[in-house]
């Protein structure tokens, strides 16, 4: 079962310029409103809106929310470290 802390993991990865290695990491739990949050921003930084639109209805946060998904990325990581 995947952790928080691999959940933090993915968002350092995703930060360093790993997309491929943090979506592995996000794939492993598709019910979890935080996977699925990160997952959508992954899509976001892909630049694939439908998708990225479809993981945050499930996240229940907006996409419209943050410009920039590196600062988005940053704010999960920080709840998720608090």
């Amino acid at each position: 079962m995947p952790t928080r802390e691999d959940l933090v993991r993915a968002i350092d990865i995703a930060l360093a310029g790993d997309w491929a290695g943090a979506h592995e990491i996000v794939q492993q739990d598709e019910t979890d409103p935080t996977y699925c949050w990160v997952h959508a921003v992954l899509h976001k930084i892909e630049g694939d809106a439908a998708n990225a639109r479809y993981w945050y209805r499930l996240s229940g946060q907006s996409y419209e929310a943050y410009a920039d998904p590196k600062v988005e990325l940053t704010a999960i990581k920080a709840v998720l470290t608090y």
